[in-house]
């Protein structure tokens, strides 16, 4: 039964001033009132807190701090502040429909194992300021080789994506978490984290779905919920391997690197060793890929992997938690990494 619990919504800033005010206008403007709005900054510097703390410290929750914790410690700080049953977590780059949070909370209180629910994400044309009719994504998808996507982005919403349903995971655009769903899949002392503080940003949306989902917990899309996101480097319309290498152009050194390190770190940690090998194929080939790729093309890459190999020790001790804890068998989540369209 509907019971209107409350979300504590957390705004992850680092130098968009500039998305702040259209965000945080659609948040105040949401239907659902059981609400509190904060604003973390990441020691911004540009004009970030000082605009905030101009125009909407009688509205919402401010929080300026001294150092960039990145998005995970940005996200993590989040969890601890908040005292709703609900956690949403964002971006500024966000517009949201009036009836997102309403429609979300219904769902999620329809059924008490979804984790992490997500909405239909469309994209948002910064440079024109208009909404679009292209989806930035209905949910993450997971194919054979470990490549993981936001499903339908690119593709112009025709109402092919009307059906509410689970899927692996939740962009981290715009996710609303079960904060004990959070609290079940913390990783204890010596790491005490939620998201993995040594990602910084990037991978850690999939990182904490696939966490959820080894411990029973479901993740969950409703188009009922529509927003719409400011996607700083496009989207791709096609996944193949050309499409993908078009698209690396509009990435920068720094989301390359972390990308790619948290992609392996990421897999280090989760990964059943029967899953992994049941898809050895084509995980190689795309390894074998990238590295050619890197040698010849990417080299400033390399320094990612010597990061990765520092980090692996550490790693392994994150998934000796992770392992011991979970609730399902590597046959139950090759449902959901064992795609191939």
């Amino acid at each position: 039964m509907f019971k209107n619990p409350r979300i504590d919504i957390f705004i992850i800033n680092y130098n968009t001033e500039h998305f702040l005010e259209n965000c945080i206008k659609s948040l105040l403007d949401q239907t659902y009132k059981n609400k509190t709005i904060t604003v973390i900054d990441n020691a911004s510097n540009d004009n970030s807190c000082l605009y905030l703390e101009t125009h909407w410290k009688d509205k919402i929750n401010i929080i300026c701090n001294k150092e960039n914790l990145g998005y995970t410690g940005g996200a993590n700080q989040s969890i601890k502040l908040s005292e709703g049953k609900y956690i949403m977590l964002l971006g500024p780059d966000i517009i949201y429909d009036k009836y997102y949070i309403e429609n979300a909370i219904k769902k999620l209180e329809e059924d008490e194992k979804i984790g992490v629910l997500g909405g239909k994400l469309k994209k948002y044309n910064v440079k024109n300021n208009r909404k679009t009719d292209y989806i930035d994504s209905v949910g993450l998808f997971c194919y054979r080789n470990r490549r993981i996507i936001d499903e339908g982005q690119g593709i112009k919403d025709e109402g092919q994506f009307e059906e509410e349903r689970e899927v692996f995971g939740v962009s981290g655009a715009s996710p609303i978490y079960r904060k004990s769903a959070l609290e079940d899949i913390k990783l204890k002392e010596p790491f005490n984290e939620y998201f993995d503080k040594d990602f910084f940003m990037y991978k850690e949306d999939i990182d904490i779905s696939w966490r959820l989902r080894l411990r029973g917990w479901k993740a969950f899309y409703t188009p009922k919920s529509v927003a719409y996101h400011g996607r700083g480097t496009g989207v791709i319309k096609k996944f193949t391997h050309t499409s993908v290498l078009k698209n690396r152009i509009k990435l920068t050194k720094f989301q390359k690197h972390y990308s790619y390190r948290n992609q392996r770190l990421m897999q280090i940690k989760n990964e059943f060793i029967r899953g992994y090998l049941q898809n050895i194929f084509p995980i190689l080939y795309k390894e074998l890929l990238i590295t050619a790729y890197i040698l010849f093309l990417e080299q400033s890459l390399i320094k990612a992997q010597i990061e990765i190999i520092k980090l692996t020790p550490k790693m392994l001790k994150k998934r000796k938690q992770i392992m011991k804890n979970k609730k399902v068998n590597w046959k139950e989540m090759q449902k959901w990494l064992n795609n191939k369209k």
